[in-house]
């Protein structure tokens, strides 16, 4: 007997040595400290400690879902509600119907191969399939878009990015295009114009990403979308009205906005979704984050008041749909300076923002003769190029390091280096759009017929309405 447990014992005791040896060191007391400073600072963790915020930093992590709520809220319901506000009655369903199912198209993309395409290694112009289907992509794991963020809010995040750029091509073609034609045009653009761009602009092996990759054969700046969503949206939108042609009847009978409460509704939606979409983008709630906050509520706030103040100098009335746009104007401009500029220049930007797209929209639409119903190049197109412009000039290394000597020194020759991209970003979505649209009205057509046209979209293709009585 006296045998068997001391035969037991030392099998007990073998077994809790080589268990404590194969136990992780615990970390010192400083090395918690270090991860804890970190942590506060939104920097890299510690890489020799064993931290004890087990994945996703808990403020960091919940910031980045709150903003992740916030941008799906600028679609759905701000987009749909501004832009259906801004069409005929007879054709609000279909506004609000093209919304919902760009939202359920692209996540399924997103999810089967379009998050690994834009954010896999690939090479500087694409990702790889890596990630497909959110292989590797887990809650509990960090590190694909930030220290603190969970790889899975990562992946949802910029999925609400991916949702909302196609959908704002939508006010370009509004009241006049199939939906079936509309989903599968936007299905093909997903593969041929975004998911490269959003690869090429924020992957660290992007061709135009200079804060990620010093390879990078154009080393430009983008904090939130300036190029990715805000310009490939606009310039698609003009190329694909120009070769949709124009509403029937158009500059022969009104075809003025049915509701402007909807539009101011969803206005206030895109302005509170927008700090989602740029202090979001900051991928953590820190000092970059406040910035990008207070510069967009500034130039949102004084391109709200220059557009309607021009409109009150040159036709002596300030119209609410003068604000409506002029924040919206205010709001697109700031997005790829956000967390790069401070106030002062926020409060330029918004003045800029105010007074060049309320001339795209008032004169250059009129002078060229294109039907870009809702504004869409004119708010986005515009706007997006000259906030991808005006980034290289007011950029503040004082703001965001990563500008300067203590990031990569993106400072000289930023101006450039923005006007590269700028081009670039024009002439891939200008081609893409092209020979989309045209293999699209080839294998299913464009529009509708005269007749569901003239009737309306919501009857023809949805069997509702969007009033009775």
């Amino acid at each position: 007997m006296k045998k068997l447990l001391l035969t037991l014992a030392l099998a007990i005791g073998c077994s809790w040595i080589l268990t404590a040896a194969d136990a992780p060191t615990e970390p010192t007391l400083e090395q918690r400290v270090a991860d804890i400073e970190a942590y506060m600072n939104n920097g890299a963790r510690t890489p020799d400690v064993a931290s004890k915020v087990a994945g996703p930093g808990p403020g960091h992590n919940a910031w980045q879902m709150t903003s992740t709520a916030l941008v799906l809220f600028m679609t759905l319901p701000g987009l749909a509600l501004f832009y259906g506000g801004l069409v005929r009655k007879k054709n609000v369903l279909s506004v609000l119907a093209q919304c919902m199912g760009i939202a359920g198209l692209v996540t399924i993309l997103w999810w089967a191969v379009g998050y690994s395409l834009s954010f896999g290694g690939g090479n500087a112009f694409i990702g790889d399939t890596a990630y497909a289907m959110f292989k590797g992509v887990e809650p509990g794991k960090v590190g694909a878009g930030y220290h603190w963020i969970s790889d899975s809010m990562w992946a949802m995040f910029q999925l609400t990015f991916a949702i909302i750029t196609p959908a704002l091509i939508l006010g370009a073609i509004a009241e006049r295009m199939k939906f079936s034609a509309v989903l599968l045009f936007v299905a093909i653009w997903m593969f041929v114009v975004y998911f490269p761009f959003a690869h090429m602009i924020w992957s660290t092996t992007g061709f135009m990403c200079g804060p990620l990759n010093k390879d990078a054969g154009i080393k430009a700046i983008d904090f939130a979308g300036g190029t990715v969503v805000h310009m490939t949206s606009g310039w698609s939108a003009l190329i694909l009205c120009i070769i949709l042609g124009k509403r029937r009847g158009f500059g022969k009978e009104p075809m003025t906005p049915h509701s402007m409460t909807l539009c101011m509704v969803g206005t206030g939606m895109l302005w509170v979704g927008w700090y989602g979409f740029n202090a979001g983008s900051a991928l953590g709630a820190d000092a970059i984050a406040s910035n990008a906050f207070t510069t967009t509520t500034l130039a949102a706030a004084v391109a709200g008041l220059v557009w309607p103040m021009c409109e009150w100098i040159i036709r002596g009335k300030p119209s609410v749909l003068g604000f409506c746009s002029g924040i919206v104007a205010g709001l697109v401009v700031i997005t790829p300076a956000c967390g790069f500029v401070n106030a002062s220049s926020a409060v330029i930007i918004g003045v800029l923002a105010g007074v060049v797209p309320f001339l795209a929209c008032s004169y250059l639409k009129k002078a060229l003769g294109y039907d870009d119903a809702l504004d869409t190049f004119g708010v986005h197109g515009v706007g997006g190029t000259m906030g991808a412009i005006v980034t290289g000039i007011f950029a503040d290394e004082s703001v965001n390091g990563v500008l300067g000597k203590g990031g990569m020194d993106l400072l000289p020759g930023l101006l450039g280096n923005q006007i590269k991209a700028v081009l670039v970003t024009i002439v891939w979505s200008v081609v893409a759009t092209t020979i989309i649209a045209f293999i699209v009205k080839a294998v299913i057509g464009l529009r509708p017929s005269d007749e569901v046209e003239i009737s309306g979209l919501d009857l023809a293709e949805h069997g509702e309405e969007g009033y009775h009585g």
